[in-house]
């Protein structure tokens, strides 16, 4: 026997005669792999005194029996195990089961995850073969494998249309091999094999989209990739892609298998869907660079091409400046569509080389268990780490909905005093929630283990009346085999690996506070956020009591005035000495007061040199969760750190982002202001920073929801498919969409339609005003004034 090392990248099940096959697709170091279960047995669990009724729903069912466990439930009750041949019979169960009030617990974990989590099996895995050229692994033994990542093989695929909207081409860039599937252009006959127009790219010519998604069911099956990127990959290309393939009656298959594409319907978003393809990840760009690696205002792709890869531009689209009538199919026109879309494949390639965001989702994946192509399921990732252990703890898990809704407190905020400051200290507590989880045993098996003991030595109360077993529990222990793991990769320069792992161990919280998840119960949330509440308030306590003031504090933040002009060593100098006191202060207290070792750790985490809090706008009373300040690298680099004000808020114009960015770079600076804002004001009514002047908004729901209250975007968006039906052109916004648009005197208009002249009172009103005022009425003076004084001199 050999061992042969994979990455599952899609994962999949089906009932048969003979029982539950589950079929897993690896990419290995010799090629593509199919891991195969046969006889998968699938369970569920009831509490034991509904024996009777469980047995008189089974008894009419064949291969399905029924055993005593040694398990219980949250209530303390015996439990009994359902187990059956195919998993649908679960479901039929369950739905027997509850029209006897009888409840049924886990019997929606289909049988790839519970394969996988029981055996705590997550992407990378180590499989034992008899020969690693085998094609088809049957029932081979499976091992655990952290490490194992593949270089996997991408193809980068996006499409374009005429100006009519009609599917024109499909572009697949790859470095080795890339093609440009489009339809006949007129210039060539269509008897003869068209020349390769492109040095950079393949271009093959078909006679209709039946033929073109044969092409590219062809292309796939020639070069065989792991993964499918593009942009907008699920939402839009492969669905319109499954549109044409309906149309025409071909079948779209993209799979390794030859198998079509696993749609399932996002349920809580209409026309939206989840995309599978046998033994290929399939990952949209757009969504994963969200998740994953970076906060952006708008997430298309020009943006996010203009943030990542400095100096590099996509070329303008080529109907840009069409009249909006499709325009004769010629090789020239061909050329310039395939050109622009295969630049767009390329662009969507070169983002994810530069991010790393490939090896991002497989680190992922490899950490949560989840499959590599899924953003998002925290609450899947939570379960997959949680349940096996649960089990091994004589506990299966509680249905969503058992315990119901109900408010809980949130992150714990202290009052700010607002303000410009002279060095400011933050120390931001690592990971507090997890920290709590590790210190105070916060767990759910932990919370029922206590709630079924009487011995008070082996409980910790929490501080809102919860108490926790101090022997049976299991989320601490999987939060400090995270946080450990995520140390050690950080010290081995795997910084994709180290943040997956400290991004689970940080949803935690979020995923126990949803009432999505099966676990959720808000007294075990209130654990950890008053846990938190405390924390933070006695840590202020602790650091003014050594002559320091604490001028703010955000659930696991605290920001602390030293009271002078400080340079980044002395400041660094006082973070280390309150480190070490708060630090130690809950070492002695967790340990005389409940017997416990503290894994609270503060740190130091910045030094502004310059610090600004603001006001509630038209009060005295300090705003919460924004501020700025001026940051001193040790290169002399300076930067101004924004949270919460106008610059990072995508609902505010470049012309007050650009203003605020100058205003406080002179104020920080001790530099004159007041010339610089009649200035700006100035330029402004001048016409000057007219490129600044454009919102851009989501409209996040179809034009016809709006009806009372209608917000300028959508008046925008209103009005540019009004013109663009009257000019025969498709209306863009009837479904939502991002618009751009500028304010005139006659209200919001499209950017691409502008009629009226720019109202610029309402930009410096509605702009420039609030942004100067939050930060001049602390300096005694207010935007109004120092305009007033310009005004003067006309």
């Amino acid at each position: 026997m050999k061992t042969l090392d994979g990455f599952i990248l899609t994962r999949h099940w089906r009932d048969t005669p003979s029982g539950t096959v589950v079929d897993f697709w690896l990419a290995t170091d010799h090629g593509a792999k199919l891991l195969r279960r046969t006889n998968i047995v699938s369970v569920s669990f009831a509490p034991a005194h509904y024996q009777e009724d469980v047995e008189a729903v089974v008894s009419t069912m064949q291969d399905v029996t029924v055993k005593r466990l040694d398990l219980m439930d949250f209530y303390g009750r015996p439990i009994l195990g359902i187990y059956s041949k195919n998993f649908r019979q679960q479901a039929t169960i369950e739905k027997n089961l509850k029209t006897r009030r009888v409840p049924v617990y886990e019997a929606d974990i289909r049988p790839p995850e519970r394969y996988l989590m029981e055996r705590f099996l997550t992407a990378s895995v180590s499989i034992y073969v008899n020969h690693p050229d085998e094609k088809v692994l049957l029932n081979c033994k499976v091992l655990p494998n952290d490490t194992y990542r593949p270089s996997l093989k991408v193809v980068s695929l996006t499409m374009e249309a005429d100006e009519a909207g009609a599917l024109k081409l499909i572009s697949l860039y790859n470095p080795e091999h890339s093609t440009v599937i489009s339809l006949q252009a007129s210039a060539a006959a269509p008897d003869v094999d068209p020349p390769n127009l492109s040095e950079d790219f393949e271009v093959i010519q078909v006679g209709d989209h039946a033929e073109m998604i044969k092409e590219l069911n062809r292309w796939f099956c020639a070069n065989d990739p792991d993964a499918i990127i593009g942009w907008n990959l699920i939402q839009v290309e492969l669905r319109v892609l499954q549109i044409y393939a309906d149309r025409h009656n071909v079948p779209l298959k993209l799979g390794r298998d030859g198998s079509p594409i696993d749609w399932r319907e996002n349920v809580g978003k209409e026309g939206s869907f989840f995309a599978t393809v046998a033994g290929r990840a399939v990952i949209a760009g757009g969504e994963a660079i969200k998740t994953a690696l970076a906060s952006f205002m708008s997430a298309t792709l020009d943006n996010v091409i203009e943030a990542l890869l400095p100096g590099v531009s996509h070329p303008e689209h080529p109907h840009k400046h069409g009249s909006g009538e499709p325009q004769a199919y010629t090789i020239d026109r061909l050329m310039q569509l395939a050109r622009y879309s295969m630049m767009s494949s390329l662009m969507v390639f070169r983002i994810f080389d530069e991010t790393k965001l490939l090896r991002f989702m497989m680190d992922r994946a490899s950490v949560t268990g989840l499959q590599v192509d899924n953003f998002r399921g925290s609450i899947a990732a939570f379960e997959h780490q949680y349940l096996p252990r649960m089990h091994r703890e004589g506990f299966v898990a509680p249905n969503v909905g058992d315990v119901p809704m109900a408010s809980y407190p949130r992150g714990h905020v202290l009052d700010s005093k607002p303000g410009l400051y002279d060095s400011v200290i933050v120390l931001d507590y690592k990971s507090l929630y997890a920290s709590i989880i590790r210190t105070f045993l916060v767990d759910p098996v932990g919370m029922a283990a206590a709630n079924d003991s009487n011995d008070e030595t082996q409980i910790i109360f929490g501080i809102n009346g919860t108490k926790f077993s101090r022997t049976r529990h299991c989320l601490p222990a999987i939060t400090s085999s995270l946080w450990k793991r995520s140390d050690q990769a950080k010290l081995d320069n795997n910084e994709p690996l180290s943040e997956a792992l400290k991004l689970l161990m940080n949803s935690f919280f979020g995923v126990l506070g949803s009432p999505d998840c099966r676990f959720f119960d808000p007294k075990l949330v209130s654990a950890m956020t008053l846990r938190g509440h405390d924390i933070i308030s006695r840590s202020r306590d602790i650091i003014e009591a050594q002559g320091y003031a604490v001028i703010y504090g955000d659930t696991d933040s605290i920001f602390i005035s030293l009271d002078e002009a400080a340079s980044n060593d002395r400041a660094q100098e006082i973070a280390e000495h309150l480190v070490d006191v708060v630090n130690q202060w809950w070492r002695e207290f967790t340990q005389t007061t409940l017997q416990i070792e503290s894994e609270l750790e503060i740190e130091f985490d910045t030094h502004y040199q310059r610090f600004f809090l603001p006001t509630l706008r038209g009060t005295n009373q300090g705003s919460k969760k924004r501020f700025a300040g001026l940051v001193l690298h040790v290169n002399g680099e300076q930067k101004i750190v924004y949270r919460g004000l106008e610059s990072t808020r995508s609902d505010w114009t470049p012309l007050a982002r650009q203003f605020q960015h100058d205003l406080y770079q002179r104020i920080f600076h001790d530099q004159p202001f007041e010339d610089f804002i009649r200035n700006y004001v100035k330029l402004t009514r001048e016409g000057i920073f007219d490129h600044r002047l454009i919102y851009k908004k989501r409209i996040p729901r179809k034009l016809t929801d709006y009806v009372k209250n209608v917000p300028p975007q959508v008046l925008a968006a209103k009005l540019a498919d009004e013109i663009s039906q009257k000019n025969g052109q498709p209306m863009k916004y009837q479904s939502g969409g991002w618009i751009s648009y500028v304010i005139t005197i006659n209200g919001p208009q499209p950017v691409e339609h502008v009629q009226s002249l720019v109202d610029y009172e309402h930009y410096i009103g509605h702009q420039l005003a609030p942004i100067a005022d939050s930060i001049l009425v602390p300096l005694n003076t207010n935007f109004s004034i120092i305009v007033s004084d310009q005004r003067s001199l006309f």
